[in-house]
């Protein structure tokens, strides 16, 4: 209990010093805790945490899916029954200049998508593919189910997830996670980085080397436990 007592007084002692930095404007936006997500922003710090901001506030995640970066409409909310439903959630078309159509969508999850295209996948393909992404292909995000071979819900369930099976380039080649995932070629690079690079932005992530459930696509969600390898 001590050492409970010593990290949450660590963690506000933490806070009032952030605060009172960012008042006399000592520290820059890219490291300010309390600025809101950009996707404008490689360079920004927390951003977990500012994803996690959005979670609730509509306003905010309107205001950070910007026209340039995020074509997402948003829709009504379906109240939780049994574990499923959503909230603050939008309907997407497109994500970082590629075609993703997926609804519905939670807002938090809309915006880590888009940074995670825009920050790995787009400069990745043009530095391993030589071509940039035209359309990200997905095979689900709303689904009301359980976690496989788990007595507890997916975050499916609550359209704050996506499966994510493989990429067209802008040059019409395909890229796929079922096929191109083993090896050493430029297609299985691609898709390993873009890969680990997806930790950043999400908490959970799971791919062909999982499990067999996974050997076709990408798991990507915003849970509030972190499983990420």
């Amino acid at each position: 209990m001590a050492g409970l007592s010593k990290i949450i007084s660590a963690l506000l002692l933490f806070a009032v010093a952030a605060l009172a930095a960012v008042r006399f404007g000592l520290i820059s936006e890219d490291v300010n805790p309390f600025s809101p997500l950009s996707l404008d922003n490689p360079q920004q710090w927390f951003v977990d945490f500012k994803l996690a901001a959005l979670r609730d506030d509509e306003q905010l995640c309107r205001a950070v899916l910007n026209k340039r970066h995020a074509d997402a409409v948003p829709i009504s909310d379906k109240p939780v029954r049994e574990g499923c439903g959503w909230s603050n959630s939008v309907s997407v078309s497109r994500l970082g200049g590629a075609k993703v159509t997926v609804s519905p969508l939670t807002c938090e999850m809309t915006a880590a998508t888009a940074l995670w295209v825009i920050q790995d996948v787009q400069p990745l393909a043009r530095e391993t593919l030589g071509s940039g992404v035209a359309q990200i292909h997905t095979i689900g995000t709303y689904s009301c189910r359980n976690i496989a071979g788990r007595d507890r819900r997916s975050q499916h369930g609550k359209a704050n997830a996506i499966d994510i099976s493989g990429f067209t380039l802008e040059d019409g080649r395909y890229v796929s996670v079922r096929n191109d995932w083993k090896g050493n070629g430029p297609k299985a690079k691609f898709l390993k980085r873009v890969y680990r690079g997806a930790c950043r932005y999400f908490r959970v992530t799971l791919g062909p080397d999982s499990n067999a459930a996974h050997a076709d696509h990408f798991h990507f969600d915003r849970s509030a436990f972190r499983a990420c390898a």
